[in-house]
């Protein structure tokens, strides 16, 4: 777990692996993308807000999400998922939303580069979310599964960016680097890394003044 500073007091990120991590700011928790292969869901912190990045099975995990809800739990969503969730909240890209007093943006994450087969990329623009949440002073963004996008690398102030790394649905450590000096944030965490090697990303950040954090995320 790493503590962050903000003007509304310590951000918690808890690490927990591929692309699921646990947010405690405040009395509130908000779980990103868990996935039920990594912890036992049952045994984390109730979540008070949950967003879904976009809807395969290592980000959507329904059981995951049920295990988590308590009264009152806002699951936010890519429309591709919102049927598989009753009761959840939808955001499109671009929307923004206050959920319990969190501001949220829902950004494009897509594959431009990267593809599936002949015009079928990994992830098809319009469909996933990043999303940015803003803590007291500072804003996090939280890529979901992307490449390093003219609308990522146009985002203003970010303080914590976390950009995945994974080959080939995602980014190398060029495109991350690309990424991370347009953007700009203070610091970086690269995630959801599948075997790609994060000293890459070190090496190619070294004298940009981002702070780039090493966590177990594969």
């Amino acid at each position: 777990m790493d503590t962050i500073p903000t003007s509304g007091g310590d951000l918690r990120v808890t690490f927990i692996g591929h692309a699921t991590l646990m947010f405690a700011y405040g009395n509130k928790v908000i779980h990103i993308d868990p996935w039920s292969k990594l912890a036992d869901c049952s045994s984390l912190p109730k979540a008070d807000v949950i967003l879904v990045t976009h809807e395969h099975p290592d980000h959507l995990d329904t059981v995951a999400i049920k295990a988590l809800q308590k009264e009152g739990t806002q699951v936010i969503l890519n429309s591709a998922s919102s049927s598989k969730v009753p009761g959840s909240v939808l955001m499109t890209n671009g929307e923004v939303r206050t959920i319990q007093g969190l501001k949220i943006e829902a950004i494009p994450a897509y594959n431009i580069i990267h593809l599936r087969a002949p015009g079928q990329p990994y992830h098809s623009k319009g469909v996933g979310n990043g999303y940015v949440i803003t803590f007291g002073d500072k804003r996090f963004y939280v890529a979901g599964d992307t490449e390093n996008t003219p609308e990522m690398k146009s985002l203003p102030d970010i303080y914590c960016a976390f950009l995945p790394m994974n080959l080939p649905y995602t980014m190398t450590p060029e495109m991350v680097a690309d990424a991370a000096k347009a953007m700009k944030p203070k610091m970086l965490y690269p995630y959801h890394m599948g075997e790609t090697d994060p000293a890459a990303l070190v090496t190619l950040l070294k004298d940009s003044g981002i702070d780039v954090r090493i966590r177990k995320m594969q």
